[in-house]
């Protein structure tokens, strides 16, 4: 198993936008939900994602993110609208 550390920085390395954007962000095993909680914080605007851990697995090898890369696009997209 890896850590909410090793995983946040390798989402962080495949997502800048998330530090150009000056936006929290944490990373969390939910024992619930047995995946990997996500939070993005940008002003009001705020995402829950979650990640099962196989897809958790393919990120931390890079070869697949991108549920997450689409909610994150997507937050981002609403953020820049609703700044102009």
């Amino acid at each position: 198993m890896y850590s909410s550390k090793e995983l946040r920085q390798k989402i962080r390395a495949m997502y800048p936008q998330i530090d150009q954007a000056g936006a929290e962000f944490n990373v969390r095993y939910d024992e619930k939900n047995r995946a990997w909680l996500l939070h993005l914080k940008k002003d009001n605007h705020e995402l829950n994602h979650y990640l099962e851990l196989n897809d958790a697995e393919k990120c931390l090898d890079g070869t697949q993110c991108v549920s997450l890369g689409l909610d994150i696009a997507q937050m981002f997209n609403h953020i820049e609208e609703k700044q102009f």
